[in-house]
């Protein structure tokens, strides 16, 4: 096998199929398991944050030890830690907390955006049309903030049918990667 592995080397559509692979795997999972994928993300949020407060604190000493103010560093490493914690003891009340969160976010910049476009004339054809944006970006901000775990598992379900897309993608470009190789003679 050739030890450089990129989209130059003859084993460089090994790594595509292989990553094509994977990520339609994940697909067909997080479409026939929401909740498990969901718990997974959340692992991985709750991990980020012990990790980043864990750091802050790291610098906060390093800070202290040179004299300086730490008091922010500690403060910001011991809340890291503290949300961590409580993302793993209640992952489904984090999961909507933090699409609820997201659905706020919508709604506020759904509320923004048709603020934005009242000026503009109201006899103009098809106006409509500058406040749909606004009105689906509120929309589904009111949907998340109603329905959060619905929206949880919706989410899932996308994030499955992206990986499906993108793996068959991947797979693709190997497969096309692999018959230029054969039509070029490299093994």
């Amino acid at each position: 096998m050739n030890p450089e592995f990129g989209p130059r080397s003859p084993d460089g559509w090994k790594a595509l199929l292989l990553c094509g692979a994977l990520a339609i795997l994940f697909g067909v999972i997080a479409l026939l398991l929401p909740d498990m994928t969901l718990a997974a993300l959340m692992t991985v949020f709750a991990l980020c944050l012990a990790f980043g407060g864990t750091l802050a604190i790291l610098a906060g000493m390093r800070i202290a030890r040179r004299g300086g103010r730490a008091t922010a560093f500690y403060l910001e490493g011991a809340l890291a830690i503290a949300v961590a914690a409580l993302a793993v003891i209640w992952p489904d009340q984090t999961i909507a907390a933090i699409v609820t969160l997201i659905g706020i976010w919508a709604v506020l910049t759904g509320g923004f955006l048709l603020f934005a476009v009242r000026p503009f004339r109201t006899d103009a054809p098809r106006q409509w049309l500058r406040a749909l944006p606004g009105v689906l970006v509120t929309a589904f901000g009111l949907v998340l903030i109603l329905w959060p775990s619905g929206a949880a598992v919706a989410f899932s379900w996308w994030l499955g049918l992206f990986a499906i897309a993108f793996g068959a993608m991947l797979v693709g470009l190997a497969l096309r990667m692999k018959n230029r190789n054969r039509l070029a003679n490299i093994p």
